[in-house]
């Protein structure tokens, strides 16, 4: 749900705040006031191309920001367009690209009236729509297909590197008995490596460590060494204790330092003690040492990837002195995944095949109440080679569309108008109801070329879609701005003698002069008892519909 949508510096906006909430909401104004410039302010959060005409004059760049809420969960994203022409994404502060912003709002807003951000024009899209107008069935036989593509997938993985390793068996098994027996011969235990890389400094040093901690201890322990002299300046001290604190708390820091003295002094006669002099091992450490180390520089960098990659060769052992059983199993694991797949492609197909009546017919009638009651549509389901399957069927699905009698339906994309593909969207959405999961709707143009009873009919359908979404409408029609749950005004002012932007949203009390303007140009007594009328129309209206 979007929000809040701030805009500063695009195109005439000056700067813009508004504050959206569920349902339907409107936004009017005079031709030319910039409803439009909040539309394309949603595109560039929706990952449009920017460029620097669309800064305002004098500006060094436009911002947009948008407040949605997505499952639950706040997130903020915004786009700067500097006056050179560079753009600038973040997402909750953080930088981003425009994919990354197109990806997480591309999912959350339909909007429709400008062909580029139409999922109707995409038939990549059409399959998802067909399928969610079936229901359950649809959604249960896609399921089981979609289980059964990455299975089928997953299994033609394994066969194929399973005929890759077996392609030249011989020469592999050779080589990884070869790779096998080399580690084997060094025998490496985990971590062995670092333990003697430990042990280097005292068999290389031995002799000097060993005589500079024999030295060390001669000086604390020694003849008059230092645990000597301490003993007689605690005996000194210990002649005047308790005749002053301050001599005492020496007396008692000196018999610490003498205990720790006779500590450190004990573990120096240890380490002497535990000093190898044996050259001998020496050379047998460094040996083992350059073994270890020519293993990890041929299967390293570490002596854990040398034993991951011996247990790694003896298993490919294994799978290639079984492989014509195990490529046998192989081959039977894809046909069986094969055969569930083409079985639950053949329910999907069938599925749909049922569900595109039902599917046209209500398509067909939801239009004919919006302006287009000659229009006719079609679904064209084109079977694709398997290995042109995806995980949204076995087939290519695209709507047709013909607006008139006499016309063959053509793909919607090469032949609608815009402001029919709204409508057609809009009839759409009004088809598939709670079903369709995108929560944000806006429609512009969505009221091209219709007034009268067909206004009220968008105006109820538009009703209608808001009880399950967030509807954000640009209109010119009274009929569908007295359906709001929430009216913004776009219109023209000045700032600093220029002329500038200006929305807010309407409080209750404004919305019937404004209707008023809409329908007679003017808050005249005869446009307001007719804005009063049609805004009870619409009340009692959304009443019934609850």
């Amino acid at each position: 749900m979007l929000r809040e949508l701030h805009v500063r510096d695009l195109a005439l906006v000056e700067d813009v705040w508004l504050e959206f909430g569920a349902g339907l909401t409107v936004l009017t104004g005079e031709t030319g006031a910039g409803k439009t410039v909040l539309v394309e302010a949603l595109k560039l959060l929706l990952g449009e191309r920017a460029d620097s005409t669309m800064v305002r004059q004098g500006a060094a760049e436009a911002l947009v920001e948008g407040h949605f809420t997505l499952d639950g969960r706040d997130v903020l994203v915004q786009r700067r367009v500097s006056s050179e022409g560079r753009s600038r994404c973040s997402i909750d502060g953080e930088m981003a690209t425009v994919s990354m912003l197109a990806s997480v709002i591309g999912g959350v807003v339909d909007l429709h009236g400008q062909h580029e951000h139409q999922s109707l024009l995409s038939p990549s899209r059409h399959a998802g729509y067909l399928d969610r107008s079936a229901g359950p069935d649809a959604a249960s036989a896609l399921a089981a297909y979609r289980e059964a593509f990455d299975d089928a997938r997953a299994v033609a993985s394994a066969l194929g590197a399973l005929e890759e390793q077996l392609a030249d068996r011989g020469r592999r098994e050779d080589y990884l008995r070869f790779q096998v027996a080399d580690i084997d011969a060094v025998a490496p235990g985990d971590g062995e490596d670092e333990e003697l890389v430990a042990r280097l400094p005292r068999l290389r040093h031995g002799e000097r460590l060993a005589e500079a901690a024999g030295s060390a201890f001669e000086a604390l322990k020694g003849e008059a060494g230092a645990s000597e002299r301490l003993g007689h300046a605690v005996a000194a001290l210990s002649n005047a204790a308790g005749l002053d604190p301050q001599l005492d708390a020496m007396a008692d820091t000196l018999t610490r330092l003498d205990i720790e003295v006779q500590e450190v002094a004990g573990t120096l006669r240890s380490y002497a003690a535990s000093i190898e002099h044996d050259p001998a091992e020496l050379d047998a450490v460094e040996h083992r040492l350059r073994q270890l180390g020519d293993l990890t520089r041929k299967y390293g960098p570490t002596l854990a990837d040398v034993l991951a990659a011996r247990d790694a060769a003896a298993r490919e052992l294994d799978v290639l002195q079984s492989g014509e059983e195990g490529l046998a199993a192989a081959r039977q694991a894809v046909a069986e995944a094969e055969a569930r797949l083409e079985a639950a492609a053949h329910e999907v197909a069938a599925v749909r095949e049922a569900a595109v009546p039902a599917f046209v017919d209500r398509l067909k009638a939801a239009s004919a109440d919006l302006a287009l009651p000659d229009a006719s549509f079609a679904v064209e389901r084109t079977p694709l080679e398997r290995a042109a399957w995806t995980a949204s069927g076995p087939e290519r699905v695209e709507f047709l569309f013909a607006s008139g009698p006499g016309e063959a339906p053509r793909p919607l994309a090469r032949v609608a108008s815009g402001g029919e593909v709204s409508r057609v969207m809009l009839a759409l959405k009004g088809v598939l109801g709670a079903a369709d999961s995108v929560p944000v709707l806006v429609f512009d143009e969505v009221d091209a070329g219709i007034g009268g009873a067909t206004a009220l009919a968008v105006g109820r359908r538009l009703a209608e879609l808001a009880s399950d979404h967030q509807v954000l409408v640009v209109t010119h029609l009274p009929q569908v701005a007295a359906h709001a749950d929430a009216h913004v005004v776009v219109s023209k002012g000045t700032s600093e003698g220029r002329v500038v932007t200006v929305a807010r949203m309407l409080a209750d009390e404004e919305r019937e002069p404004e209707i008023a303007r809409m329908l007679a140009g003017d808050a005249s007594s005869v446009g307001l008892a007719h804005a009063s009328e049609l805004l009870e129309s619409a009340r009692t209206n959304r009443r019934g519909g609850a």
